[in-house]
This record gives C-alpha cells, sequence and structure tokens, in this order.
C-alpha cells in the first residue's frame, strides 16, 4: 500500500509539474506574441528629432536632432518671453543682467530649460537635468538670486501661449505635437504657480 501511495504521489507531482510546464509554456507564447503586436509609441522627443545625430549649426560638433530642435525652441522663445508684458515682473534680475551686458543668466537658463525638456520629452530616457525641481525653481524664497515674486495662472497661460509662438517660429506646425508638448507644459503648472 506503501508503495502505491507512493506511486501517486509521484503521479501527482509529475502532473503538476506537466501543468505548471504548460502554464508558463502558453504564457511565454502568449507573452512573445504580445510583443510582436506592440507598436512603441514614440516620445515627444522622438518626434522633434530624437536621437539621430547632426551637425550643430551654432557650436560646431554634433548634437542630437531631438536636442537641437529643443534648444532653438527655448532660445527662440526666451526673448519673447522675457519681453513679455505679462512676464514682465518674473524676469527683472535677467533683464537687469542683460541691460548690463552679463548674458551669463540667459545661457544658463537656456542651459537648464533645453536639458529639462530633454528629459521630459524623452520620458527621462535621454540626458540629464541638475537644476532646481520646478517646485523649488519658482519658489522666490529658495530661489531669490533668480525671482522677485510668484508665478500666477495667468502668467503660466502667458508662459504657454509665448512657447507656443516659438514652436510656430521654428516651424513646428503639427498641431496634435504643439497640443502634446503644451500638456506637458501642463503637467508643470502645480509646481510653477505658487500664488
Amino acid at each position: 500500500m506503501n508503495l502505491l501511495r507512493f506511486h501517486s504521489r509521484i503521479n501527482q507531482l509529475v502532473m503538476l509539474l506537466l501543468v505548471g510546464f504548460l502554464a508558463f509554456s502558453i504564457s511565454s507564447c502568449k507573452d512573445d506574441d504580445d510583443d510582436d503586436e506592440q507598436v512603441d509609441t514614440p516620445t515627444l522627443y522622438d518626434r522633434v528629432g530624437g536621437t539621430e545625430m547632426v551637425t550643430d549649426p551654432v557650436n560646431g560638433g554634433q548634437i542630437q536632432k531631438g536636442r537641437l530642435t529643443l534648444r532653438a525652441v527655448v532660445d527662440s522663445a526666451g526673448p519673447i518671453i522675457v519681453t513679455d508684458p505679462r512676464l514682465a515682473g518674473d524676469f527683472q534680475i535677467l533683464l537687469a543682467e542683460l541691460n548690463d551686458g552679463n548674458t551669463s543668466g540667459l545661457a544658463a537658463l537656456s542651459k537648464n530649460l533645453t536639458d529639462f525638456f530633454v528629459v521630459a520629452t524623452s520620458g527621462g530616457e535621454v540626458g540629464s537635468y541638475t537644476g532646481l525641481n520646478m517646485k523649488d525653481a519658482h519658489d522666490p524664497a529658495i530661489n531669490d538670486d533668480r525671482l522677485v515674486s510668484k508665478s500666477t495662472d495667468a502668467e503660466m497661460d502667458a508662459f504657454i501661449e509665448d512657447v507656443g509662438k516659438s514652436l510656430a517660429k521654428n516651424g513646428v506646425t503639427d498641431q496634435a505635437l504643439i497640443n502634446d508638448l503644451v500638456a506637458l507644459l501642463e503637467t508643470l503648472r502645480g509646481d510653477i504657480v505658487q500664488e
């Protein structure tokens, strides 16, 4: 009887292993099928140029096409934004520096914004951002060497509108892409608007 019970247990164990193996095999095949059918959705970074290397028309050498596009938008948005009377209070320090011939603050802002947008549009897959987080960057109590007041919803709206003008100035006319970039900016509203 013990021998019969032993064989019964072995058969149960073999059956469990067989069922487990079949379940694993079926799920593995299903996962493989899903991978074949899954289409990778390009990131915003991919859609504005991606990681293809191109010649940097400003600094020479090579630059990723996506970074070049974002830098061009940031650089052309800068003058639009800092001279927008609706945003004048936000850029008093930067404008004073520029009036004195000091462009270091503008260069740092351009680099930080470009780095931030590269990371944000690539989902963190490309580049690095070492600046302040958005909440601290827009808090005059923390970033008092750059800001004199907190941002309002109206100022955020003006900023987004000015970025839209810069996109158009750089030939970005794909409405779906513009909508996605605006949606990305809107995700920052809670950190930027502090008044």
